[in-house]
């Protein structure tokens, strides 16, 4: 699998941490692009993100990056966290970042984008880009955790949306998002 996996400056640094450390990139393709905010966001929350070997790194600001134009074939993109600036940006239709720019060609070619929006509360701005930008095909996965599984730690309830992006991917994923009945 081709992915792209992008972080923005919402509140939520520790999830995509975990979403890279729980995919096998020597069993798939996977490029991460930060936005300035980003980084500024992991710096604050978890000093900085361990990078798996093997993953591409891009800058937020380049366009000479296969995953820009959509005669690039890949499976899907995930911004985790994605910030209502970013979102609002990506139901406009800008494209004048790397981020903003790989989101336009997915929804464009119709490919898989999963957008993980951490901010609460959302004003009517916020719900109507949200509608925007899921009749364009996003997928939105707000970061709510679950607690049915009992988590114990933080990295434990951050994995329950990481599992949930991760089954949205097809990708294995631990299965404790899931309760029993």
């Amino acid at each position: 699998m081709k992915l792209v996996l992008a972080g923005t400056g919402a509140s939520g640094a520790i999830y995509l941490q975990r979403l890279l450390d729980r995919i096998d990139s020597g069993a798939h393709e996977v490029h991460l692009v930060l936005s300035a905010y980003a980084k500024q966001v992991i710096h604050d929350e978890i000093d900085e993100l361990r990078v798996p070997p093997g993953v591409h790194q891009h800058g937020d600001k380049t366009m000479n990056v296969p995953f820009a134009s959509g005669s690039a074939r890949f499976d899907a993109m995930v911004v985790c966290p994605c910030s209502m600036g970013t979102l609002a940006r990506i139901a406009a239709g800008t494209g004048d970042s790397t981020i903003l720019r790989a989101a336009d060609v997915f929804l464009k070619e119709r490919r898989k984008l999963i957008l993980v929006p951490r901010e609460t509360p959302w004003n009517l701005i916020h719900a109507r880009n949200v509608c925007t930008v899921m009749e364009a095909g996003a997928l939105i996965m707000p970061a709510s955790p679950g607690f049915y599984s009992r988590p114990q730690t933080i990295a434990e309830v951050a994995d329950t949306v990481v599992d949930r992006i991760l089954d949205q991917l097809g990708l294995p994923a631990d299965g404790a998002f899931r309760w029993e009945e």
